[in-house]
């Protein structure tokens, strides 16, 4: 089921998509496989779990977004899906997800808002609290100090030896 083309195809996946207009055509050209034999492969990789989602990576800082904020809430474990659900319809929310509550970290509910400068992402954190009634839940702002290399995950030859025994 999963053979060493799957193994090259994930690795040129990972290298980011080509920016052209048919990119599953250009990266069949690399491994000898057809649009539609790339698009089969992969859904299939997906359908089995082995590709959890693809995405993008969008290097904000480079388009001029600046003021890049994690906002943190704890939210009541019974309407923490519903919230989500809401704050990520927001145009200006980039990231909405729910992770576990930690001793010493009480939050639960994470989402990203990008903005050009600070006062704009507090601008559309004041729209997201009223639009989606979180003033009364504990929040803290954490503010990018620092960007780090953003990158995909990467597979090398020993971890497809190591899943093939």
């Amino acid at each position: 089921m999963f053979d060493a083309l799957d193994w090259q195809l994930l690795g040129l996946v990972a290298e980011g998509l080509p920016l052209c207009p048919r990119p599953y055509a250009q990266i069949g050209l690399g491994v000898s496989l057809t649009e539609a034999e790339v698009i089969a492969r992969l859904s299939a990789l997906q359908q089995h779990g082995l590709i959890k989602r693809l995405g993008i990576i969008v290097h904000h800082r480079q388009l001029g977004y600046r003021a890049n904020a994690m906002i943190v809430w704890d939210i009541p474990d019974d309407c923490v899906k519903k919230l989500g659900l809401k704050i990520s319809r927001c145009a200006f929310v980039t990231l909405c997800y729910q992770r576990p509550r930690l001793t010493e970290w009480p939050y639960n509910l994470y989402c990203m808002i990008h903005g050009k400068d600070r006062d704009t992402v507090l601008a559309q954190l004041a729209a997201l609290e009223t639009e989606c009634a979180l003033e009364q839940f504990d929040k803290q702002i954490l503010f990018s100090r620092r960007c780090f290399k953003q990158r995909g995950a990467l597979y090398s030859q020993s971890h497809q030896q190591a899943v093939h025994g």
